[in-house]
């Protein structure tokens, strides 16, 4: 009889919560409710993508838009390309002068662009160009222009006469010397009645390649500094030797090791200070032998007690001189394989 009353009294427990369970089920409200937590899960998705993308365009990735077509339709791609800008500029950086002279050959526009590519990414860089020709060129103009650099285009021609009484002998050619006195000259032209700034003169010619250490380790020069140079001289590379109290004694070189600084033009780099207190110091041409255009112009502004070694007292190569293999052209305009119209 016990048992009876507890079953019937489970009985009537259950059946009510039984009934009002299904009711519920079948109610409206209860389709609404699962459609309504649906849209909460998939908003919130969305929110998560959305501040994804704006994430990603904050931090300046270039972007591509790809624009939806019907299905069936080749889709359409819009890419916007985004070109680098150098860094911005700092009022407590020291400024670095690069000044490069180039004249025109096939390889001209491929050797700035390279060079220009690696300046994008040095903060407080002035590039001072200067064209061996009568007249600044379209080809360097344009270059200077799209480059988005801080630059100065100059431009001297080098005599011919100059040119054929020096060049019986190639390390007399005086490749170079009157374009970057004349960057020297605007140098001293541009801050004559004012201030300079903190800074330093590097002459980075255009056949060369460059680490971006090399100019954070040149940026703070005092006087001059100096540092090696990979494939000069027949050797894999050139160095001044620095002794154990971090003084410049001499010089790792197979060409005449006894000149007073045998150093290659891509080796050192001055301060604008000592530029400007030494208004008559230049690369000379007349009694100057080959391989003495940089003794020419050093000898005028330290002595080798005063050199500044960097790169780890000259012990790392963060400049190459590799040049550009000169390009094979035979072909060129024979069955119209050529157009004077496409710029190279």
């Amino acid at each position: 009889m016990l048992r009876r009353r507890n079953l019937l009294t489970t009985l009537l427990i259950a059946l009510p919560w039984a009934l009002l369970l299904t009711l519920w089920h079948q109610y409206p409200t209860t389709h609404y409710l699962s459609l309504l937590r649906k849209e909460t899960d998939e908003n919130v998705t969305s929110k998560v993508l959305l501040n994804g993308t704006s994430a990603l365009r904050e931090e300046g990735f270039p972007s591509c838009t790809r624009q939806q077509q019907s299905i069936g339709a080749t889709p359409k791609i819009i890419q916007n390309y985004v070109y680098s800008r150098p860094p911005p500029w700092s009022d407590t950086l020291p400024t670095i002068f690069v000044i490069t002279p180039t004249y025109t050959r096939p390889v001209q526009k491929a050797e700035l662009t390279r060079l220009a590519n690696t300046f994008l990414h040095v903060q407080n860089l002035h590039w001072v160009v200067v064209e061996d020709s009568p007249r600044r060129t379209n080809l360097v103009s344009n270059l200077l222009e799209k480059a988005g650099l801080n630059f100065t285009h100059l431009n001297v021609e080098t005599p011919k006469s100059l040119k054929l009484g020096l060049s019986w002998i190639p390390s007399h050619t005086p490749r170079g010397t009157l374009q970057r006195n004349l960057g020297l000259h605007w140098l001293r032209d541009s801050f004559s009645n004012t201030a300079p700034p903190e800074g330093v003169v590097y002459f980075a010619d255009d056949d060369n390649t460059y680490s971006l250490e090399l100019f954070e380790e040149m940026r703070y020069t005092r006087r001059v500094s100096v540092w090696p140079v990979a494939f000069v001289g027949g050797l894999r590379y050139e160095s001044p030797k620095v002794s154990p109290a971090g003084k410049v004694v001499g010089w790792k070189t197979v060409f005449d090791p006894n000149r007073p600084f045998a150093i290659d033009m891509a080796g050192f780099a001055i301060s604008i200070k000592l530029i400007l207190e030494k208004p008559h110091a230049s690369f000379k041409l007349e009694g100057v032998k080959g391989g003495y255009q940089e003794t020419s112009l050093l000898k005028d502004l330290v002595t080798m007690d005063g050199l500044e070694p960097k790169a780890a007292n000259c012990t790392k190569v963060l400049v190459w001189h590799t040049r550009t293999e000169r390009p094979t052209l035979v072909n060129e305009g024979k069955r119209g394989f050529t157009d004077p119209r496409v710029e190279v």
